[in-house]
């Protein structure tokens, strides 16, 4: 796994020790931190290829810690009890990229874990690619991860990179909401799933904050594309 660092970020000890050894059985280097507080220095002092991320946290709650971690691009799985449809959205919707329900199986925590880790580094390992690309205002820039508008830097969670990087690469291409599903999460799309529209809402929304131009165009009935 070449040492993938996971920060872990659970108060409950015995919760945080179990995904500890369950992440380490499989190769991935731990580090824990079991309040808000603590996760809040330690993502100030080094970087994490992934943080799995509870809610209810002594000193800073888990959606505060998120808007944090946004900025350093690292994937987020947040852990939770909570299993409302409402919860879900509202971490979605802060930048999260993924949402495990308590209790879980060890198996499906490796597969998230997995899963984030090939979305988020897909666009960096693709040597023979072009490394930046430009739409209008637009600057992308695939090693670093980082996009300017008017070079005005708009941090995005490692999903709505990947969306964006999509339709920056192929911008006369409408993808639907099943393609960039497939995509960006790598796996089967079920047409209820609210996920891609909230997605798109974010970067609408971190773009509408340094320019008035609307860069994504809705394709009524099909799916998105840059307008």
């Amino acid at each position: 796994m070449n040492q993938i660092k996971i920060l872990v970020v659970e108060d409950d000890t015995d919760i945080n020790m179990l995904i500890k050894r369950i992440l380490e059985n499989v190769g991935f280097n731990v580090i824990q931190a079991f309040s808000g507080t603590e996760a809040q220095l330690r993502l100030s002092m080094d970087y994490y290829d992934v943080v799995i991320l509870d809610l209810m946290l002594p000193g800073i709650t888990g959606e505060q810690l998120i808007p944090m971690i946004c900025e350093k691009s690292t994937p987020i799985i947040v852990l939770s009890a909570k299993v409302g449809l409402k919860e879900r959205v509202n971490v979605l919707n802060l930048g999260a990229d993924d949402y495990i329900i308590k209790p879980f199986e060890a198996e499906d925590m490796i597969a998230r874990v997995n899963a984030v880790l090939r979305r988020s580094k897909k666009t960096v390992e693709t040597n023979n690619q072009k490394k930046e690309y430009t739409y209008k205002k637009i600057k992308l820039s695939v090693d670093s991860r980082k996009v300017l508008i008017d070079e005005n830097e708009i941090f995005l969670t490692a999903h709505e990179f990947d969306i964006l990087y999509l339709l920056i690469k192929n911008p006369q291409r409408v993808y639907s909401r099943e393609a960039l599903y497939v995509e960006v999460w790598q796996g089967g799309y079920y047409g209820e799933d609210n996920t891609v529209n909230v997605h798109i809402s974010n970067i609408r929304k971190k773009i509408s904050e340094v320019t008035p131009s609307d860069y994504i165009k809705t394709v009524w009935g099909i799916g998105f594309k840059l307008d």
